[in-house]
């Protein structure tokens, strides 16, 4: 069984804000599996552990969940941690999928654990699960631009130049989990972390 928990707040107000990119990903997911058409994620998913959930077949022999959690980004941990518990699934089988203002716009990377990195959803998934090792998939959103605040920033609205850059970016972001499902995180890590990787090295 795998879990792939995409980060966000419920409400209309916070669609397709910058710290919504989670929701986003789920929802591409849920397309390229072939599980529904754009947009009726929410209208389809049943209300299950905190959130919005819809499961079903991925490959031969694995199950997967994808989950929206709807307590808002400060609480993520409660969802996590009871679709965690009903599966008896490990923190391994968990891809959280966030935003990062420390990537710039579109850029992915992927890691097995390690800090929250100061984002509130992974603090709060950290303290329900007792542990900072599970795979995240963390995707660029640029750091917010001198005077605005990081909280203002992530939760407004992508410009029109960072939207030409997002929206291959949460195709790739699904391509980048499908990777990890079928061939495990070391694969999607070299696969899609690279781009991130060269950017650092210029």
């Amino acid at each position: 069984m795998k879990l792939v928990v995409g980060l966000g707040n419920p409400g209309r107000e916070y669609v397709g804000t910058r710290h919504n990119i989670g929701f986003e990903v789920v929802d591409r997911l849920a397309e390229k599996l072939g599980w529904m058409r754009a947009g009726e994620f929410d209208r389809l998913a049943r209300s299950k552990f905190d959130g919005l959930a819809y499961d079903g077949p991925v490959g031969e022999n694995e199950k997967l969940l994808l989950l929206k959690p709807m307590t808002y980004m400060n609480l993520s941990g409660k969802a996590v941690q009871a679709a965690l518990g009903f599966y008896q699934a490990t923190p391994a089988d968990i891809m959280i999928v966030l935003d990062d203002l420390a990537l710039p716009c579109g850029k992915l990377r992927i890691r097995p654990g390690g800090s929250d990195g100061g984002h509130n959803g992974l603090r709060d998934i950290q303290r329900a699960l007792a542990t900072r090792e599970y795979p995240r998939l963390r995707l660029g959103i640029d750091p917010p631009p001198p005077p605005i605040a990081g909280r203002d920033y992530v939760l407004g609205r992508f410009s029109p130049e960072q939207r030409k850059q997002i929206d291959p970016a949460i195709d790739r972001a699904a391509s980048a989990i499908l990777t990890w499902i079928d061939k495990g995180i070391e694969k999607a890590m070299n696969e899609f972390n690279a781009d991130v990787e060269r950017d650092v090295e210029k």
